[in-house]
């Protein structure tokens, strides 16, 4: 057995145990007000507590994920590029192309557009605020 093995099994064992070890030791008493939502140091309101946000959070999270794990799919590559011949640069031209046309899609459709709610000109003319700043302010 190698010691690389042997530091996998060791490892895993040490959690397996730490975990049994909190499941037996660890108290358990739950009631009303431990289970109650609590943020910032106030009892949430019914329909206050959590405000919804777009998805294009998500869509930019996402491809941070692709464009972070091309780079450590070109990482090799990289390293190797004495030894690889042009069968290894045709591969990663192939590669950085494919990542590149879903990046221009992706700007293409519009999904890395988040609408600013900062700035009164970008709102819609039909909105409250803009109306009300519009007529009464400005």
């Amino acid at each position: 057995m190698s010691s690389m093995t042997l530091l996998i099994i060791l490892t895993c064992l040490i959690a397996l145990l730490f975990l049994v070890i909190n499941l037996i030791f660890a108290p358990h008493n739950p009631y009303q007000e431990k289970y109650s939502i609590f943020e910032c140091g106030f009892h949430s309101f019914l329909g206050q507590n959590r405000m919804q946000f777009s998805v294009k959070f998500f869509v930019y999270a996402f491809l941070y994920l692709i464009l972070d794990l091309e780079i450590v799919l070109i990482f090799p590559i990289a390293l190797s590029a004495y030894t690889n011949d042009i069968y290894g640069l045709t591969i990663g031209i192939i590669f950085i192309i494919i990542v590149t046309i879903g990046f221009i899609f992706e700007l293409g459709k519009g999904a890395l557009q988040i609408d600013s709610k900062q700035y009164v000109n970008n709102l819609k003319k039909t909105d409250f605020f803009h109306t009300f700043y519009v007529e009464n302010i400005a």
